[in-house]
């Protein structure tokens, strides 16, 4: 069963009769599937290759996915923050912190009180600060907590530890509605 390729080369010369044989041999065992199954080093390094490339291109797109998440929470923060921001108007300056800065803002006094209660909070917002209510302050709260910037009614920060010295300034009464 050769070819006539393989014909034209023994005729020539080229081959010998027991090379063609053995070809003969191996290409029957292929075609049988009884041969062992040589890998390519071309095909290995291939196969590694594009491992290598869906495995960059998976991190890729987990990091797109990721800075597309938090562009939507921030929209979604902008969202909450503009639909229910509270118009201030005042000659009453009411200072917070943010960060490390004291800022302050100018309310009127029914805002300053509802400030002090915790029925309003101040989320900032790019660069300027808004009065949201409660409902408000803890949407967004739940998505970003760094917007809500002042928040008198906030009861999950955890309570300063007990010293000493709290139960002697226990008999000096602070009034609640102290300005400072």
């Amino acid at each position: 069963m050769r070819n006539p390729l393989q014909e034209q080369l023994l005729k020539a010369g080229l081959v010998k009769k027991d090379k063609i044989a053995k070809v003969v041999r191996d290409q029957a065992k292929q075609r049988q599937g009884k041969a062992p199954v040589v890998a390519d080093e071309a095909q290995v390094d291939a196969r590694k290759l594009q491992a290598e490339r869906a495995e960059r291109d998976r991190a890729i797109a987990a990091e797109r996915n990721a800075d597309a998440r938090k562009k939507e929470i921030r929209a979604q923060v902008r969202q909450i923050v503009e639909a229910t921001r509270v118009k201030r108007d005042g000659e009453i300056a009411y200072r917070f912190t943010d960060g490390e800065k004291i800022t302050s803002l100018l309310v009127s006094e029914p805002l300053r009180a509802q400030l002090a209660a915790g029925v309003l909070a101040i989320a900032k917002l790019d660069d300027r600060y808004e009065l949201v209510p409660r409902a408000a302050a803890d949407k967004i709260h739940m998505r970003v907590a760094d917007v809500v910037v002042s928040d008198h009614g906030r009861t999950d920060s955890a309570p300063l530890p007990a010293d000493d010295d709290d139960d002697y300034y226990k008999q000096f009464v602070v009034p609640d509605d102290l300005i400072w």
